[in-house]
């Protein structure tokens, strides 16, 4: 697996230690500098200013993975001092910050490991993305022996779906027919069960956390009475066990879980990657499909196969679609019966209202720019994420509804600027204006001067939904992005806070896409059908 070395140092501690490690007294100056959100740059600028850079590179790759794997192990300061400002003392002012990159998981080549691996071997990206063993790529890639194999226990890159705005494009794509699956507002799961072990992984590779999941590990061998070892590619959710429904995305939390006291954890399975020793990744979805419904014993409330149909006409997806968004659902996920499961690809559509009629969003807000934050990598340095907010005429404040960073170009961004006033604050909760109601931990970077003359932004997002931490009644929007910078309002002109609980309200009794129109067309186009 790509192992991921762990330093347990932050940007101001390693502030402190090239302090020390310079000799100058340039502690406050370097805190100060870092201010701008870049400590790689920090310490390039100070070495070159107090330390002394070595003329020309000469640390080989492999010496500067030696010292890293040292400083992996260390835990006290003293050590990684020492070894710290004996790596710079051969570094140029450029290999030190690249150096403090690797360190901070901060690098970016311009180049990613597809390019890299298929440099290599023709198959080695797609054989990495099931295996995510590096060491044993590179060796096959070597040795010429090239296989595409899913590996029990390690997890593979998620199979992914592209947006798709009407049931016309699916079928376009697909004039065969497809497969339609619920698209549940759960947390994407990799299963992997060898014998009596399991292992859950989420879409990012990462285990999940137990409490979701600790409990299913009884009602999996019941599901799967012969399954020896398997992989299979699922959603978790909470469903209300009075009525079999879902609940909303966000309960699984464990705090969240106790306020749903008839509730249960379900895994719902709509995939099977790797069955009793065979992997199926080769194999068509009719196929797939076919394994999991003849091995599977549903277990009701804990583990289910997700809903699905088969769909020929663009007819019955219409009246499909209408049908999932009348439920509250979050949408469909379209697949080809004939396609096979390819880790990292979106061959799959995804349907949802918010790409529905030409990807027009269900729900959108006009919010002032209330505040900046610093950007990390290729950002570092300028304000790239910003802090968006409605006008609460009830307590004359301004309150926060969401964080939003993408929606911008990068020219947008750099004439963004020079153009928001702004105030730096450095995420100091006592330099917050009395104007702004801000909880601690979305403190920004900046402020603006004046919310009165401020840039409103029309920001667009999946759904709006409830996020504690914000301050407009605790209204937010999901997976927020900027739609447009709205020249001809100014802030009074913006969406209020009674103004947003009316959108909250709205969007949560009914999709603004209206499922009912949907069913109406559907049903009109067969009955015309029918005259004919």
């Amino acid at each position: 697996m790509v192992n991921k070395r762990i330093y347990n140092l932050q940007s101001k501690q390693l502030v402190k230690i090239f302090a020390r490690v310079f000799g100058q007294g340039c502690y406050e100056e370097m805190v100060e500098d870092l201010e701008q959100g870049d400590v790689a740059e920090t310490v390039r600028v100070f070495f070159e200013k107090y330390g002394t850079p070595a003329t020309k590179s000469t640390l080989t790759l492999q010496e500067i993975d030696n010292y890293l794997e040292c400083l992996s192990k260390m835990t006290r300061e003293e050590d990684q001092e020492e070894l710290l400002s004996r790596m710079s003392s051969r570094c140029t002012g450029n290999d030190l910050k690249m150096i403090v990159r690797l360190i901070k998981h901060d690098i970016r080549i311009n180049s990613g490991p597809k390019h890299i691996l298929e440099g290599l071997h023709p198959d080695a990206y797609a054989a990495f993305q099931v295996s995510r063993n590096l060491p044993e790529v590179v060796q096959a890639s070597r040795a010429g022996d090239m296989k595409v194999k899913a590996t029990l226990l390690t997890p593979m890159i998620p199979m992914l779906a592209e947006a798709c705005g009407s049931a016309e494009d699916a079928l376009a794509k697909s004039p065969h027919g497809l497969y339609a699956e619920i698209k549940y507002d759960g947390e994407r799961v990799q299963l992997h069960k060898r014998g009596t072990e399991f292992l859950f992984f989420s879409r990012s590779l990462k285990p999940v956390t137990a409490h979701k999941v600790c409990h299913l590990q009884q009602f999996i061998p019941e599901a799967f009475p012969h399954g020896n070892d398997l992989i299979l590619d699922s959603e978790i959710l909470l469903v209300d066990k009075a009525t079999g429904k879902p609940l909303p995305f966000g309960t699984l939390g464990k705090h969240k879980r106790t306020a749903f006291s008839d509730a249960s954890v379900c895994l719902f399975v709509f995939d099977c990657l790797h069955y009793n020793g065979k992997s199926l990744l080769d194999k068509p979805l009719r196929d797939r499909r076919a394994v999991l419904l003849d091995n599977m014993s549903p277990v009701r409330h804990h583990v289910e196969i997700g809903e699905h149909y088969e769909v020929k006409t663009v007819e019955k997806l219409r009246e499909l679609i209408a049908d999932v968004l009348s439920r509250g659902l979050e949408g469909l996920v379209l697949k080809d019966p004939k396609g096979i499961y390819e880790p990292g690809k979106r061959h799959w559509l995804k349907v949802k209202k918010d790409y529905l009629k030409g990807g027009a969003m269900a729900d959108t807000a006009d919010l002032a720019v209330l505040g900046a934050y610093f950007g990390t990598g290729s950002n570092g340095g300028i304000m790239s994420t910003f802090l968006m907010g409605c006008w609460d005429p009830a307590r004359n404040r301004w309150c926060t509804v969401t964080k939003v960073h993408g929606g911008h170009d990068d020219a947008t961004l750099k004439r963004l600027q020079t153009e928001l006033q702004m105030r730096k604050i450095s995420r100091q909760a006592d330099r917050v204006p009395s104007w702004l109601h801000v909880q601690k931990p979305l403190v920004p970077d900046f402020v603006a001067e004046d919310p009165d003359g401020m840039q409103v932004w029309e920001v667009a997002g999946a759904e709006f939904t409830r996020a504690e931490i914000h301050t407009a009644d605790g209204i937010s929007i999901r997976f927020p992005r900027v739609v447009r910078i709205r020249t001809d309002k100014m802030p009074k002109d913006a969406t209020t806070l009674p103004e947003l609980r009316k959108l909250f309200k709205t969007s949560r009794s009914q999709n603004t896409i209206s499922a009912e129109t949907l069913a109406s067309e559907a049903l009109s186009t067969s009955a015309e059908r029918e005259k004919k």
